[in-house]
C-alpha cells in the first residue's frame, strides 16, 4: 500500500518562510504526479500547487504563485513546497496527494492517496 508522509509544518511569522516536504513509500510509481492542497477549519481542501510526472508542467493557485515553489526527486518518491513571504491566510493544514487519475488536477476527487496533514500557522 502506499503511504505518504508529510513533514512537521509549524508556527512562522509573517513573511518568513518555511518548506514541506511528503515522503512516499509502497507501490507508487516514482514518477508519479503530486500535489499540495490545504484546508483551513470551516472551509473546503484548496488547491495548492500541482507537479506533473515532467517537472516541466506545474500550476499554483492564484493565491500563493510567485510565493511557493513546488518540486520533486523522482527516485527518491518526494516533493517539496516551499512556502515564502508567508502571510496569516495561509494558516491551514496541509496535504500531500499523489496519483491524478484524471486531468483535472484542483479537483481533490481525483487523487488516490493523501497524506495525514500537518499544520501551518501564520502570526503577525
Amino acid at each position: 500500500q502506499v503511504q505518504l508522509v508529510e513533514s512537521e509544518g509549524g508556527l512562522v511569522q509573517t513573511g518568513g518562510s518555511l518548506r514541506l516536504s511528503c515522503a512516499a513509500s509502497g507501490g507508487i510509481e516514482v514518477q508519479s504526479a503530486r500535489a499540495w492542497f490545504r484546508q483551513a477549519p470551516g472551509k473546503e481542501r484548496e488547491f495548492v500547487a500541482f507537479i506533473a510526472c515532467s517537472t516541466d508542467t506545474i500550476y499554483y493557485a492564484d493565491s500563493v504563485k510567485g510565493r511557493f515553489i513546488i518540486s520533486k526527486i523522482n527516485a527518491e518518491k518526494v516533493v517539496y513546497l516551499e512556502m515564502n513571504s508567508l502571510k496569516p491566510e495561509d494558516t491551514a493544514v496541509y496535504y500531500c496527494a499523489a496519483q491524478l487519475r484524471h486531468n483535472d488536477y484542483a479537483d481533490p476527487a481525483n487523487y488516490g492517496y493523501w497524506g495525514q496533514g500537518t499544520q501551518v500557522t501564520v502570526s503577525s
